[in-house]
């Protein structure tokens, strides 16, 4: 994979890691905690934008979904639950080797690829849905890389951003504190300099012709040990927009 936004540091770094995806106590436990209040802000605001029942068994079907970077498939799988049909790409081979090994024989209308968005955006296919979670501050070419996203996007579409903000926060909570003081991430998983502030984020997808519907916060509750929804964005957050 040689596209602009690949950063192949980045690849080899996590197709290292690629067997601990679906250890929920291994090198991603992190992402298993948070994957939760992910999954219900996905679900409830893509059901609201498409006037989808989101109590329903399946209130997705007919809508397709793009999971870009979906690494071992923590977010592809419940997706197609839910009833999308999925498609989740990865520009690291041993990622998406992982992610069919584990979704093998549970009858899901999802599919896994090794590509990048730059790949995809040259064929015709285009998505109701788009994730890009924790994915923005691994990418080498943030701009390419969010032209692509877009250009994938059907119009009316949603694509959900999560990544970290670039705040002196972030750096003691999200890199210091994750990686070396709690060990809650691998050493070296995140570079701050590549944390995206929103201002920045908001400018490059509106750039792209996309209007930002949400900008939300997500907070760490040392008292309840969990993540939640909450009004801070100075480290984790997620963009909801509209094409």
């Amino acid at each position: 994979m040689t596209t602009a936004s690949v950063d192949p540091q980045e690849i080899a770094k996590f197709s290292a890691m690629a067997d601990a995806w679906w250890d929920p106590h291994g090198k991603f436990a992190a992402l298993h905690k948070f994957n939760p209040v992910r999954l219900s802000f996905i679900r409830d605001m893509a059901a609201a934008h498409f006037g989808r029942d989101a109590k329903s068994l399946k209130p997705f079907s007919g809508l397709k979904l793009l999971d870009i970077g979906c690494g071992g498939g923590l977010l592809s799988e419940p997706m197609a639950r839910l009833g999308f049909s999925v498609t989740g790409v990865d520009a690291a081979e041993k990622n998406v080797k992982t992610a069919e090994a584990h979704a093998m024989g549970q009858k899901l209308d999802l599919a896994y690829r090794c590509a990048t968005a730059e790949s995809l955006a040259a064929e015709p296919a285009r998505f109701d849905v788009i994730l890009n979670m924790e994915v923005v501050e691994h990418v080498a070419d943030l701009s390419e890389f969010l032209a692509a996203c877009a250009a994938l996007l059907a119009p009316g579409g949603l694509m959900f951003v999560a990544t970290i903000n670039k705040t002196l926060k972030s750096l003691a909570l999200a890199k210091i504190g994750a990686e070396y003081v709690l060990g809650w991430l691998p050493r070296g998983t995140h570079d701050w300099n590549r944390f995206v502030a929103p201002a920045l984020l908001r400018a490059m997808l509106e750039d792209k012709g996309l209007e930002i519907l949400k900008l939300q916060g997500v907070s760490f509750d040392p008292l309840a040990w969990d993540w939640r929804l909450s009004g801070d964005i100075d480290v984790n957050y997620m963009v909801v927009a509209e094409k």
